[in-house]
């Protein structure tokens, strides 16, 4: 009887960058409503709403010379090194992204070549049959790849793939929208590789979701919401803050209950949930609802690790960040040891849900 093939993750890296802006450093912005009205409140009554509602207290943006395939670079880079890997023998290099590398100096969208190629080059990968791709799928991003990587490795079409989520969010929010006090900068890596097993392990299950008739609308492009100046030509990320929040919690935690079902695991076996982190608040609604779902009012303590507060919303970054920092030891007192079984889980843009489960 032929052993099964699991994919299990051997390797990861983040990058993190140094820069950092706390929410004091929005109290000289001029912040204005979607009709254009400049907000009759003072900004310091407005981050602190703001940090109620979020629980961000600060986040990361790079420097002017980097961009958002050279951190992606940074992250692989840190993955391979970490898992001893041999950058010649990926099959796949996946780059999850939203915007491409905006340049500090010129806000146009530049994703040709596709990011996936610029890091393969980065990286000095000859070898033509590692095939480079980009994603984007909003915030889920990330773990759409992963599940794609599941599928490839599953399949036997490929060994090794990287996973690379990586976005520079500073350069496209409107400075006069709130909800750019939301958005980070960052990049993570994962490495999977294929692994024949007797016994469950790596990815057991995951689920993916697309509602795009009545939601496709929840985050969109468009103009300052300053209507005059410079800013009016540009196209910056937008959001309808309430309906997505609402959204979430109606779909992500039904989910991640059914990716739990499908791996035929009980909810009392997660160890940890890492999910998108996209707004504290909606991220602590989400677990209990989850619970809920189950019949059970107490959520585990430290089951769902939180770096929002400190590194913001970095999109397809989030995750892969959160898993690296806690695999290193960076994120006391969370750990993932063997045996543990975990699951990833994101919404974002489309609006698409994602859900996986890992047995580590």
């Amino acid at each position: 009887m032929k052993v099964p093939i699991y994919s299990i993750i051997s390797g990861t890296g983040r990058y993190i960058p140094e820069l950092k802006i706390k929410n004091e450093d929005f109290l000289s912005h001029e912040f204005y409503d979607k009709g254009g009205s400049r907000i009759n409140k003072d900004n310091q009554e407005i981050i602190e709403k703001f940090h109620a509602i979020t629980t961000i207290e600060e986040r990361r943006y790079v420097g002017p010379e980097l961009t958002a395939s050279d951190i992606g670079y940074f992250a692989g880079r840190e993955a391979l090194e970490s898992s001893s890997t041999d950058p010649e023998t990926l099959d796949y290099i996946i780059v999850a992204h939203n915007f491409g590398d905006v340049r500090d100096d010129n806000k146009q969208l530049d994703i040709v070549p596709s990011l996936a190629a610029r890091i393969k080059h980065k990286l000095g990968i000859e070898n033509p049959e590692t095939v480079a791709y980009d994603l984007p799928f909003g915030c889920p991003g990330w773990l759409q790849g992963i599940i794609q990587a599941d599928y490839y490795i599953r399949s036997g079409d490929a060994k090794k793939v990287l996973v690379i989520g990586t976005e520079t969010l500073s350069r496209i929010f409107d400075p006069h929208d709130r909800d750019g006090m939301l958005y980070a900068d960052g990049a993570g890596a994962t490495l999977l590789e294929g692994k024949a097993s007797e016994k469950p392990i790596g990815i057991l299950s995951h689920k993916t979701r697309s509602d795009t008739i009545l939601y496709s609308q929840m985050l969109f492009m468009g103009k300052s919401y300053k209507s005059n100046g410079m800013l009016k030509d540009n196209l910056y990320l937008k959001m309808n803050g309430r309906r997505l929040y609402q959204y979430a919690l109606e779909t992500v935690p039904s989910s991640i209950k059914a990716c739990l079902e499908k791996a035929n695991v009980p909810i009392s076996a997660v160890k940890k949930v890492l999910i998108h982190q996209a707004n504290g608040k909606m991220d602590d609604e989400i677990i209990k609802r989850l619970f809920h779902l189950y019949g059970l009012e107490d959520v585990p303590r430290d089951i769902m690790p939180m770096t929002i507060s400190w590194l913001g919303n970095s999109s397809v970054a989030t995750i892969p960040t959160l898993l690296d920092l806690i695999l290193k030891g960076d994120l006391k007192p969370h750990e993932i040891n063997p045996g543990d079984l975990i699951v990833f889980a994101s919404v974002g843009a489309g609006m698409n849900i994602n859900a996986a489960v890992y047995q580590a």
